[in-house]
């Protein structure tokens, strides 16, 4: 045997085992869950908790730049963040900022990072290096990859929320960097959605903080470089200055962001909040938060509306989701068009498969505003609404931890519709496989032909590794 022959043999080995570690414990999904178990425990959280909290809608990505600048700065004893991903960048740089003021102050401070995004976006910058070389601050990365285990590989952190005191915490789909939060300039922006709830007695941020403390203490997380030693390294001692002007900076120029402020106009009183949560392993998972939303749909009386990135099935959820459709002939789904899509394998699926979602009988909506809408979100007839992480696809329904927030309150509903529909004001109905009813006004985004083939191509190959997407 050559050397040649000998190399490629012992790459292909590698390959293969890389492949098959990483999918052999995805491609067999897991049964869904009783769904009455699952609304019965929904039940008894929205019966006891909430029911004194207020919600804020966060609807642009200034909004939520501007609140997580408030809530911070208010800090007192605690602040505990968890984001899928953090990367550098200016609104990334105020955050930083205001935690390390904090952590200076005495707060204690504790950030929770996916293990993937947090070794490709945050290993090397020193400006995470200046805030976790704190003593008061602690980061720790979910399920840090290593190749030699490639069957721990897929298990993802998708979880994002802001919890400060016993005070208020936001919860929703945006990622921390400039794609997500603020309105600096960026290559590109993705459209999101958050809620922000203050915590009146029995508050749900107990709900929110439990199950960050369960996955905090689990075997899966590692500290991220604590060492205080590192604070003396020429670039971290040079970034944390960086952070402490920048900190001076805000306040003297939004001013405004460090004072009590009134915004009980925007406030929506509640009437009950409860949490739907994934399991917080790393393996294959039980479905529990897409079995939560179809026990939700099918108990609508009017209407369902759900919004999501992408729409990626297997047959499971299309038949939940027919379901749910003969119970509640109103429903809708709106999705990003395969060319405004942001997630190329995501909307390679779409195209191949369209018809597989047609089949659900929802009513089926494009949306075309030439910006990636990234909003997970659903109403429920005229009083709940449900807002968190959840993307309608196989990876977050049986591979990754995912948070949905239950909300009922007929006010924050109405605005969330208004919200909702602005959106598919702006999509195409889909009325059968490639066959679309355009609104006059919407122009559907160009997808050249051979990309569009290309698209179709993709997702016929991606078939055998659907259960990533």
């Amino acid at each position: 045997m050559s050397k040649w022959k000998l190399i490629l043999g012992i790459a292909a080995l590698v390959i293969v085992y890389l492949l098959a570690g990483a999918l052999l414990p995805f491609i067999r999904y897991r049964d869904m869950p009783d769904t009455e178990k699952v609304m019965k425990e929904l039940d008894a959280q929205m019966e006891q908790y909430g029911q004194e909290d207020q919600a804020v809608l966060l609807e642009t990505a200034q909004d939520a730049w501007e609140y997580r600048i408030r809530l911070l700065q208010e800090a007192k004893d605690t602040i505990i963040l968890s984001s899928f991903d953090i990367r550098e960048g200016e609104s990334t740089s105020d955050i930083m900022a205001l935690i390390l003021q904090k952590a200076e102050e005495g707060v204690d401070v504790k950030i929770l990072v996916d293990g993937f995004s947090g070794q490709t976006h945050m290993e090397g910058k020193e400006i995470f290096y200046a805030v976790s070389s704190h003593p008061n601050v602690e980061i720790r990365l979910y399920n840090p990859i290593n190749p030699l285990f490639p069957w721990k590989t897929q298990g993802r952190l998708h979880d994002k929320y802001l919890i400060v005191d016993d005070t208020a915490y936001i919860l929703g789909g945006r990622n921390t960097f400039d794609y997500f939060i603020g309105e600096y300039p960026s290559d590109s922006k993705s459209y999101d959605r958050e809620v922000l709830v203050y915590a009146g007695q029995d508050s749900s941020l107990d709900l929110v903080r439990e199950y960050f403390e369960a996955v905090w203490q689990s075997e899966h997380c590692r500290t991220f470089h604590n060492r205080e030693s590192l604070a003396d390294q020429h670039g971290v001692k040079q970034e944390r200055r960086l952070l402490e002007d920048r900190y001076a900076m805000l306040k003297t120029q939004y001013p405004q962001l460090f004072v009590p402020w009134d915004d009980r106009e925007a406030r929506h009183e509640v009437e009950g909040i409860g949490l739907l949560a994934n399991p917080t392993g790393i393996y294959g998972k039980t479905p529990t938060v897409f079995a939560g939303m179809t026990g939700l749909m099918k108990r609508a009386q009017d209407r369902v509306v759900l919004h999501s990135p992408y729409a990626v099935l297997n047959d499971d959820m299309v038949q939940c989701l027919q379901d749910v459709t003969q119970a509640v002939p109103d429903t809708r789904l709106m999705i990003n068009s395969s060319a405004n899509g942001d997630n190329v394998f995501a909307s390679s699926d779409y195209l191949y498969r369209q018809q597989k979602v047609l089949d659900t009988g929802v009513t089926l909506y494009e949306y075309e505003g030439g910006i990636s809408y990234h909003g997970k979100s659903m109403l429920i007839d005229e009083d709940i609404s449900v807002i968190g992480s959840y993307n309608l696809d196989l990876r977050s329904t049986y591979m990754d931890t995912e948070l949905m927030l239950v909300i009922q309150s007929s006010s924050l509903n109405r605005e969330l519709a208004g919200a909702m529909t602005g959106y598919e004001a702006d999509s195409r109905l889909a009325l059968a496989k490639d066959t679309y009813e355009v609104p006059e006004g919407v122009t559907p985004q160009h997808l050249p032909p051979l990309k569009k083939a290309a698209y179709k191509v993709l997702g016929l190959l991606m078939t055998p590794f659907r259960c990533l997407i």
